[in-house]
Parts: C-alpha cells; sequence; structure tokens
C-alpha cells in the first residue's frame, strides 16, 4: 500500500502524462485507460527501486528524462530533495517543467541538453548521491561519463529490461558493480546497482 500523499502525487503526474501524451510522444505505451503493464511500467517499477535508494539521497541525476519516469516516481518515492533531470528534446522538457510546476516541486530542475554537455560544469562533479539510467545505451564511454557526476560512495542505477545481462561487463573503475535486484516480474524488470568508490 502506497503513502496517500506519494498515490496522490503520482496519480497527478501520470494524469499530465497521459494528457500530454496525446499531443507530444513521451512514451511509446498506451497510456489510455491506465493499462496495468504501463503503470507497472512508469510508476511501479520506479517505486520499488526506491527500496534501494539510501536514506540519505539528497541529490538525484536522471539522463535522458524523457517523460519522467524512473526520475519523478523514483525520488518521490526516495523522498528525494533534490531532482535534476536531463533532457535533450524540448518537447519533453517543457512537458517536465509542466510536473514539476503542477506538482510543486520545488527542489526540482530540467536541464535541456545532452548529459555529456554538463561535464563543462564544474558544480556538477561528483555533486548527486544517485544518477538514474533508463533508455539510454549504456556502454564504458556512458559509464565513464556518468561516474564524473556521481559522489565517492554515490550510486548508478541502471533500469534493465529482459534480454540485458545481470551484471555489465562495460562496467570500469571506479565503478563497481554492487548488486541486481529484480523489479516487475511481469516485464522481467530489473535494477543494476553500480557503486562508485573511492
Amino acid at each position: 500500500m502506497l503513502p496517500s500523499q506519494l498515490a496522490v502525487q503520482l496519480e497527478a503526474y501520470y494524469r499530465l502524462l497521459a494528457t500530454w501524451n496525446a499531443k507530444v510522444n513521451l512514451t511509446g505505451l498506451k497510456l489510455s485507460d491506465a493499462p496495468v503493464n504501463a503503470l507497472d511500467r512508469l510508476l511501479i517499477e520506479p517505486v520499488v527501486a526506491a527500496r534501494h535508494v539510501p536514506p540519505s539521497t539528497a541529490r538525484m541525476l536522471d539522463v535522458g528524462t524523457g517523460g519522467g519516469s524512473p526520475a519523478i516516481p523514483l525520488a518521490l518515492a526516495s523522498s528525494c530533495p533534490y531532482l535534476f533531470m536531463v533532457e535533450s528534446k524540448t518537447r519533453k522538457s517543457m512537458f517536465l517543467r509542466e510536473v514539476v510546476r503542477t506538482l510543486d516541486l520545488t527542489g526540482a530542475k530540467v536541464i535541456t541538453g545532452r548529459f555529456e554537455e554538463l561535464l563543462t560544469r564544474p558544480d556538477f562533479h561528483e555533486t548527486f548521491d544517485v544518477v538514474s539510467v533508463r533508455a539510454v545505451r549504456v556502454e564504458s564511454r556512458t559509464l565513464q561519463t556518468l561516474q564524473a557526476f556521481v559522489k565517492p560512495g554515490g550510486l548508478v542505477l541502471l533500469f534493465r529490461g529482459p534480454g540485458t545481462s545481470t551484471k555489465p561487463e562495460s562496467v570500469t573503475p571506479p565503478l563497481a558493480w554492487q548488486a541486481t535486484y529484480p523489479l516487475i516480474e511481469s516485464l522481467r524488470s530489473r535494477l543494476v546497482v553500480l557503486t562508485k568508490r573511492d
């Protein structure tokens, strides 16, 4: 059972997503009539993943945010006060700003651009407790870029579907594989957790 405040916020987010998705392609999932697979993928999966986010998490960065999942449900469910969402497409960024405004997410920011561009910003270097990624191709080079944003001891969360390895082969120091957790059985989805060593 979800806490009532979280349930209200998730419902508001989903309604916005469904409304905007009819005009702007935010997700390939069908959202009308709230089908179970869409609810599982967009809402329940990040809420389950939030169990693996340390309670001390203050700053979270989501890369390739798109329609806002897993970023928004994950941040809400883990009570993370500061969420930074990076999205390269302007229309999707506009949607994310509307979600931030509607849900009154005062600690959330939307950055329109590619995450690689953030390497030029010293204020983003090793400042995030958690970096989350879904629907971004994860290669060694991508992970090396992402780790630059993670504090030592922080985590990289990779949301993975069926057909991906339990332990990514492209992980190199300072990142290390910590664990892989099942998320939604019907989706055969998993959360791969990497940690950044000192």
